[in-house]
């Protein structure tokens, strides 16, 4: 496995052949992207319980990196509401300092991911998963923003959802009407806009629409400025302290990044690739992924992604290359260093108002409804499951006790649909292996075993051997076995023990690749005999038979 077969960044295949007309689209295309990012990345930064600025640094840091080592020539990277409130949970228990430590595990993690080819292993976690997880991130994010949106005076200041829901509604009372009209009117333009102007980024217009109104009357109304000193000063590198305590404590975080950055960025390059007719390189997506993430970290930055609304945007607007998406960055170091003192003046309840429309968007709430009605009873368990730990506890439970609970009910299915049939299977005319079209020697027993054997089946096979008489032969047909485990091995050598006691031969008939090369691996085909592998129903009967005249 050499480097350069698994890290093949898509900008030095998308130049050589680049022209002039390609080029202006992709400037335009990144100029437009920026725009859009502005206030997304303010908003999604505020949500995550960091400075403003610091979601600006992650747009043009990580946003330049993976754009020019990044496998697809569209994607748009930057930071999402899918980290809100994992990256707001971090900051509250370890600091901006656990962040960052967490952010740069995360990147080495999804770096290993890139070189060990592991992009096509992301499809195998299951869609119930992601979408619970998402859309309880999306009530996560739309009950954080109601207390800006209602201009209430909290008392406490609570970090579970919960916790702040009885704080909303123990705060009712201090709402501040002037803030709520502002944040009906930013919504309204955040809904309106688009059903008339397709080009025009809603969330620049309801911002500076909002901000004028708030200065020009004088309303009393929180402005970022009001609660967050706002830095117009470029990013600059910024080593963590490292130490192993802070290590193991926000290992599990790290994991979760990683796993959230790889979902978000692949599933943003497969909607691009549908767009534009193209593939992307999913490994060397990760390794972007990766190196854009830590870089992101030492540069003051938050968590980064392929964002696949920024990614579509792009796309719409005639972007082609990841020209585009520097071209994008290097626009938002010029806004960060010329105009972020203006962000100052941008109401609270407007950036709610933007997230409140991120959450909606991102929380896919048709496909949940969809699935409760339609999916399996264990594919809904799995869902609501994600859902609620998301909502109650935190991502990285939700995660884990999702993926615990849809590999239990995957083997529970799997088990289900391993059987161990008797002679009375395979009764089909027109199938020429049938049984009944054979005749069986005398003290034989054909047991026909039909689905992967693996430790969730390893019973059934256990009891195969319960009535086969002393002295006679046991034929297992495996043509419908595709896999073994090591302890469907165990129970075949428990069958083998009991076997030899009782003076019954064991009989394999239609080995598949998989099972034969373990059992020779686990040395049972010599225990067995190759004189007892069979490659097909007649020859293991005859076999039998040969055994059973011996015996007799």
């Amino acid at each position: 496995m050499s480097i350069k077969e698994t890290f093949q960044p898509k900008l030095f295949s998308s130049v050589k052949n680049y022209s002039k007309e390609q080029l202006a689209k992709d400037i335009i295309s990144g100029i437009i992207v920026a725009i859009i990012a502005l206030p997304l990345s303010i908003a999604l930064a505020i949500a995550s319980g960091v400075r403003p600025e610091c979601g600006i640094y992650t747009a043009i840091i990580a946003g330049f990196v993976i754009s020019f080592l990044g496998g697809s020539s569209v994607q748009i990277a930057g930071p999402t509401a899918a980290f809100a409130s994992i990256v707001g949970g971090i900051v509250a228990t370890h600091g901006f300092e656990g962040l960052v430590m967490a952010t740069i595990m995360a990147g080495i993690i999804l770096i290993i991911m890139g070189f060990f080819k592991l992009g096509s292993l992301i499809r195998y976690i299951p869609y119930t998963i992601t979408t619970g997880f998402t859309a309880g991130i999306a009530i996560t994010i739309a009950i954080g923003q109601i207390k800006d949106f209602l201009g209430l005076t909290f008392v406490n200041s609570p970090l579970e959802t919960f916790d702040k829901i009885k704080e909303i509604g123990g705060c009712l009372h201090t709402i501040n009407i002037q803030a709520a009209l502002i944040g009906i009117l930013a919504l309204a333009i955040l809904i309106i806009i688009p059903k008339f102007f397709k080009r025009i980024p809603p969330s620049l217009i309801a911002v500076i629409v909002c901000a004028m109104i708030v200065k020009a009357c004088g309303l009393n109304v929180n402005t970022i400025g009001d609660l967050y000193t706002i830095s117009s000063a470029p990013p600059i590198p910024h080593l963590p302290v490292f130490s192993f305590p802070m290590i193991k404590a926000v290992l599990p975080n790290a994991f979760t990044i990683a796993v959230l950055a790889a979902v978000e960025s692949l599933l943003s390059c497969v909607v691009a690739d549908g767009m534009i007719g193209k593939t992307h390189n999913s490994n060397t997506e990760l390794i972007a992924q990766g190196m854009g993430n830590i870089c992101s970290a030492l540069f003051g930055g938050i968590p980064a992604t392929g964002a696949i609304a920024r990614t579509a945007a792009n796309i719409k607007n005639g972007g082609r290359t990841p020209i585009a998406g520097i071209v994008h960055s290097i626009v938002l170091f010029i806004v960060l260093i010329v105009l972020m003192p203006y962000a100052a003046l941008i109401p609270m309840p407007a950036i709610a108002a933007i997230l409140f429309v991120v959450a909606y968007n991102m929380s896919e709430w048709r496909q949940f409804v969809t699935l409760t009605k339609s999916a399996p009873k264990s594919d809904i368990a799995v869902l609501i499951t994600t859902f609620v730990l998301t909502v109650v506890f935190d991502l990285v439970i939700a995660i884990c006790a999702g993926f615990v609970l849809a590999s239990i009910l995957f083997m529970k299915r799997m088990a289900d649909v391993t059987n161990v049939h008797g002679w009375k299977y395979g009764i089909d005319e027109n199938d020429p292996d049938s049984i009944h079209r054979k005749e069986v020697p005398k003290n034989t027993l054909v047991y026909e075993i039909t689905g992967p054997m693996f430790f969730g089946a390893a019973d059934k096979l256990a009891r195969v051997i319960q009535t086969a008489k002393t002295n006679g032969a046991v034929i297992i047909r495996m043509r419908t076995v595709p896999a073994v485990d090591a302890t469907a091995i165990h129970s075949i050598e428990t069958i083998l023990r009991s076997c030899k006691k009782r003076h019954i031969t064991l009989i394999l008939s239609h080995v598949n690749e998989q099972p034969m090369g373990v059992f020779k691996k686990s040395h049972i085909y010599e225990r067995i005999g190759e004189c007892n592998f069979c490659a097909n129903i007649d020859e293991a009967l005859k076999r039998a038979g040969e055994i059973t005249e011996k015996s007799s």
